[in-house]
């Protein structure tokens, strides 16, 4: 291993010590640090302070990655470095809120964690050197169908098995022990987290909170319970909404099946349909024809009889057919997709449910009862054309709307759910997205999209048992619903009573409690409030009755909602609808949305292809801070492929950004003091830096990580290292240098510190932090953002000056002479104006002259360079011709660029000249860029 080289050993991230991870107490326990293994160990940050302290930051040696990564992970956490200190009191324009998604438990850390959560990060490290105070939290969606399929799974047990609260009692205790291992390898990406305020959406303080929210709408108006044909997962066993069926390309079949028609008001004894679902024929309540299908008209207001069950329907007509699909006409089954229930509502048609919760076939059915939809599929289609009903079957691959957490084609069933209405509010919806800035702003057209095609208001019970239950008793009478008292929340039906002892409406004294819990969305959604501390407070108003609060009102709206581009309908659409509708003002100022990672193919990752790349492999063989240099690759918003080379780059970066500041702590004092003038050369590098420290706010600002990156890289490796590095070893002695080397240093430092967090304060503590600060107070990633100083110098000049002292510099080493040797004589043509000397004193010029104008220089031709492919089959022999005069310099070219060459004339899309500047004066000619450079 070379001196330089950085050092990372094959240690995971889960194995770097769980003891730095702040304590967090869980439902009110005490706070328990779990370990990797799943046990836990008691005690406070402040015990391992003395191994904490056992690094002390140097820069001698070689940067170690591993060691000094985990050092600063641990050292943040225990002294509270990224803590919120903002004041209720404060302007809100003094604070910069960020609403982080909450991800759901899975214990694994994917590649879109690793890169969506480091992205936030850029923003809230900016941020806070930008404005001070920033509230960057985190949290973890722990309650609702992801949470019990994971307990399920890790137990092998089914939740049917179980009483609620105890079936729960099990998701918390799987979900905390994910939960801390997930915590654990976010403070590995060095992420910079306050994690004293993690919440969890099964916590009892967010159910209070989302019990008011459910309350709040209720009284508002905005929440009905009505039975009605809903979205249904019959392998969760389950209603979901709209937003949770996607569509998935499955192959089928297409059927046509005859109809009898069972009455005589028309000269046909039969008609056919097609269907992709013969299983629904026993759930057949009616058959449309479209009233201008000429073809079919006279089918409308006849008899049809069902094929095999032999029950009878009527023909209805309706302008929502499409008579470009199948024969035209098309049977309606409860329920088979979304038509069929607008008929079935439309024409008060009767309900036959012939798939129940678990997509098994009923009593209806008949002879099929007890079969799986597949299966019954199958036997239908047999006796379908053991009957001579079926007339013809064809495979087709078509679109299937299924369950995004499951892949499960979903169904519709008939039950009694609860609904918060968001059709009739789609205009304000749409329009408190307009308000938002997005980044970037092409994003904002699919949440544009998703609202346009809404057709369902928002579905929020599920019968499930992990989440939180609706505060809602029945009266069992009257079916009144009894709302909980909201200072009682957060409560469970199951086992609290209700407010009352009497239905206000009948008088009856029984009540039946809500079983239903909420869709996880429906909680997530108020990320902003709880982390707000939106709260109802009891007596708050002149009158006397209560009213809602803020723990942190200076923290709403939140300044950004980071999240990725797939959950723009879910987590983003109703985090609007809920704090809309509560507090009347749009949730966040701007979003930010990120892509996703592709394999290097630039196809989605995904284990059934083989193709996803572990975090846990990368975290072990890269540094963090290189795998964060490559999250800054893309331009927000994109999906981008995982590339090595990106990770070595950021390798390489480190090693420079480390040696770099070495040499600049062997040519320089720590803090020299500004000399009362610049030389010219060194106001040159600061005016250069006031230029990146401009562009690196307007990119930060407008979230453009790439184009920081690359700009700040740019200025740091060629500007700094490249050119003035170079040029300050023969200057260490100036104060004027010395002063320029660590203002530039100090100031890079701070620029690169959102993007490599870990380097930059290891290099910064060595240097330039005060040893009886502590470090919070004397991190880098507390100090305030760079700003222009308003230096002044002609960079373009500046440029060219360093243009040429690299061709002089390269010209040295190519004639083996010494760097310091001396040039007796040196002319440039270019724009060096107020250079001259530091060109001459940098280069060790005896006589430096600036060339007025360019000396005599002629163009040769160097090479010309044939279309073989194009030139064979139309000359034949001859291109050997071609060849040879070529090769003795026997050619011409005309005025209008065309070869003459061995008595042919080759048209220019043929060849390819390549051309050459020479110069026959004294001296040798170097091109420097822009400038000429001839030395003697």
């Amino acid at each position: 291993m070379s001196p330089t080289e950085i050092r990372r050993t094959t240690t995971s991230i889960t194995d770097v010590p769980t003891r730095y991870r702040h304590p967090v107490a869980i439902d009110g326990d005490a706070p328990t640090t779990p370990t990797s293994g799943g046990e836990t160990m008691t005690g406070t940050a402040e015990e391992h302070t003395d191994e904490a302290e056992a690094h002390t930051p140097e820069l001698d040696g070689e940067y170690d990655a591993d060691a000094i990564e985990s050092h600063w992970q641990r050292r943040w956490v225990e002294t509270d470095t990224y803590a919120y200190e903002g004041d209720p009191e404060q302007d809100p324009n003094t604070v910069y809120a960020i609403d982080t998604p909450p991800p759901t438990v899975s214990g694994s850390l994917h590649m879109g964690h690793l890169y969506g959560h480091t992205l936030q990060d850029f923003a809230a490290r900016f941020q806070r050197m930008a404005d001070g105070d920033v509230l960057f939290p985190f949290g973890y969606d722990d309650n609702g169908i992801a949470s019990e399929r994971l307990t399920e799974d890790e137990l092998d047990i089914r939740h049917q098995d179980y009483e609620r609260q105890e079936f729960q009692d099990l998701c918390r205790d799987v979900c905390q022990t994910y939960e801390a291992e997930f915590t654990e390898k976010m403070q590995g990406l060095g992420t910079s987290i306050d994690w004293n305020r993690t919440y969890k959406t099964i916590e009892p303080r967010v159910q209070r909170i989302s019990q008011l929210s459910f309350l709040d709408l209720y009284e508002k108006g905005r929440e009905y319970r009505k039975k009605a044909p809903a979205i249904w997962c019959p392998e969760c066993e389950t209603a979901i909404s709209q937003v949770e069926v996607e569509d998935d390309e499955r192959g089928s079949h297409f059927n046509d099946i005859a109809f009898d028609i069972a009455s005589s008001g028309t000269d046909r004894d039969e008609f056919v349909i097609s269907t992709t679902r013969p299983e629904l024929i026993p759930a057949c309540v009616a058959v449309f024809v479209h009233p201008e299908d000429d073809a079919n008209r006279d089918l409308i207001g006849e008899t049809a009889r069902v094929p095999i069950f032999g029950h009878e329907v009527p023909i209805i007509e309706d302008e929502r057919v499409d008579m470009e699909k199948g024969s035209g006409v098309v049977m309606c089954c409860t329920f088979g997709d979304q038509n069929d229930i607008e008929w079935y509502q439309a024409h008060d048609l009767p309900l036959r449910v012939a798939i129940d919760e678990t997509a098994t076939m009923t009593d209806l059915a008949d002879d099929y009862e007890g079969l799986s939809t597949e299966e019954a599929r199958e036997a239908i289609v047999e006796d379908l054309d053991e009957a001579g009903a079926l007339r013809d079957r064809w495979e087709i691959t078509h679109a299937v709307g299924v369950h995004e957490r499951c892949d499960t084609p979903v169904e519709y069933r008939v039950s009694k759910q609860w609904y918060v209405e968001i059709l009739d509010h789609k205009d304000e919806y749409l329009e408190a997205g307009r308000e938002m800035d997005w980044y970037p702003e092409k994003m904002f057209t699919r949440y544009k999209h998703w609202i346009e095609g809404l057709e369902w208001d928002w579905l929020i019970s599920r019968q499930r048992d992990s989440g939180i239950p609706f505060p809602v008793w029945y009266c069992t009478e009257c079916d009144h619903p009894i709302m909980a008292d909201k200072a009682d929340l957060p409560v469970d039906p199951l086992s609290d009573d209700p407010p009352v002892e009497a239905c206000p409406e009948c008088g009856n004294e029984e009540f039946e409690p809500e079983e239903d819990v909420f869709d996880t969305w429906a909680t997530s959604s108020l990320t902003p409030l709880i982390n707000a501390g939106w709260d109802w407070t009891e007596n708050a108003s002149e009158a006397g009755d209560g009213a809602f609060t803020m723990d942190h009102p200076e923290l709403y709206p939140f300044d950004l909602r980071p999240q990725g581009h797939d959950i723009i309908s879910f987590w983003l659409f109703h985090t609007v609808i809920k704090c809309y509708e509560h507090t009347g003002e749009v949730p966040f100022e701007a979003t930010l949305i990120n892509g996703h990672v592709l394999d290097e193919n630039r196809e989605k990752m995904s284990k059934s292809r083989g193709n996803v790349v572990a975090p846990d492999e990368v975290i072990t063989e890269y540094p963090v801070d290189a795998i964060r240099f490559w999250a800054a690759s893309a331009a927000v918003g994109d999906d981008f492929p995982y590339q090595e080379q990106d990770l070595r780059a950021g390798e390489k970066l480190l090693r420079k950004l480390w040696n770099a500041s070495k040499l600049v702590d062997s040519l320089a004092p720590a803090d020299p003091d500004e000399p009362a003038e610049l030389a010219q050369i060194d106001r040159w590098l600061l005016a250069e830096l006031d230029d990146a420290i401009a562009d690196l706010t307007a990119h930060f600002d407008a979230h453009e990580y790439a184009k920081a990156r690359d700009r700040l890289r740019t200025f740091f490796w060629n500007t700094f290292c490249d050119d003035y590095l170079e040029i300050a070893k023969e200057r260490a002695d100036d104060p004027s240098t010395q002063y320029a080397l660590r203002m530039a240093h100090r100031t890079f430092l701070e620029l690169w510190a959102p993007f490599l967090p870990h380097l930059t304060e290891e290099i910064w503590q060595s240097v330039y932090a005060s040893e009886s600060s502590s470090i919070d107070e004397s991190s880098v990633h507390r100090r305030a953002w760079p700003s222009p100083r308003g230096h002044e110098a002609d960079l373009d000049a500046g440029e060219t000056a360093m243009a040429v002292i690299s061709a002089l510099r390269r010209y040295k080493s190519e004639n083996q002479r010494p760097l310091n040797s001396e040039l007796d004589r040196v002319s440039v043509h270019g724009a060096v104006d107020g250079f001259e000397a530091a060109i001459a004193n940098v280069m060790h010029v005896a006589e430096l002259d600036v060339l007025e104008s360019a000396p005599e220089i002629s163009t040769e031709i160097a090479s010309i360079d044939l279309d073989y492919a194009t030139l064979g089959p139309a000359y034949g022999s001859a291109v050997g011709d071609i060849d040879a005069a070529i090769d003795a310099g026997e050619f011409d070219v005309s005025d209008d660029g065309r070869l003459l060459v061995a008595g042919e004339e080759l048209a220019p899309d043929l060849f390819e000249i390549e051309r050459e500047r020479a110069y026959d004066g004294p001296g040798e000619m170097l091109e420097a860029d822009e400038a000429i450079v001839i030395v003697e």
